[in-house]
């Protein structure tokens, strides 16, 4: 797969955004942003998730030296039920918290992704329902002996054993692991940025 030198910037610690972006062939330079991601008082979740996506990409731009005008891209993911985010648990009986609160119902999972140059910024939001099955309390226990739900929005995690609860999802896979691929790439082709798909020589 061609890899285009690096003309982006990413914004983000994440493992799993960085992967996203080169399983398509996307070359960036990471520089993690440092900002509060408290929510403010009444704010509702779509608009906590689109700030907080802003404000990486915007902090970074910026604030950082190096960046030589090249567009900075920051995201946010987060779970929502019942109108109530779900932000990574502290603990294990946070984590069973969470994890009852979404056994044998529906929630939402929204991820915002913003790219910034200059004066430019442009926002995508993509929003996926996502069915869980009725989970055990031993269920609920083994996995979090297992690791995973530590460090992960919501406890759990699509890509990994989180998939074994899942019964249906409605929306964007990608955009439940933490960077909506479709968006994203729509984004990055506004900014002037290709994809390996871009490059193969097929596509005029």
């Amino acid at each position: 797969m061609t890899v285009a030198p690096a003309s982006l910037i990413l914004a983000s610690a994440s493992p799993r955004r960085r992967e996203l972006l080169t399983q398509i062939g996307v070359s960036f330079e990471l520089i993690v942003h440092d900002i509060d991601e408290s929510m403010l008082l009444g704010e509702l979740p779509v608009n906590y998730v689109c700030r907080l996506a802003r404000a990486k990409a915007m902090t970074v731009a910026q604030n950082q030296t190096g960046i030589n005008g090249r567009p900075v891209l920051g995201a946010d993911t987060i779970v929502v039920v019942d109108d109530q985010v779900l932000g990574k648990p502290r603990d294990e009986q946070d984590a069973h918290r969470m994890l009852s609160l979404l056994s044998g119902r529906q929630h939402e999972v929204m991820s915002a992704v913003c790219i910034c140059q200059g004066d430019k910024s442009v926002l995508e939001l993509s929003r996926t329902k996502v069915d869980f099955k009725t989970l055990s309390s031993a269920e609920i226990r083994s996995y979090w002996l297992s690791g995973e739900p530590s460090g992960k929005a919501g406890a759990y995690a699509v890509q990994g054993l989180g998939a074994l609860f899942i019964e249906s999802l409605q929306g964007s896979y990608s955009g439940v692991v933490g960077l909506p691929i479709f968006e994203t790439a729509r984004l990055l082709q506004s900014f002037g940025i290709t994809t390996a798909l871009d490059r193969s020589g097929l596509i005029e």
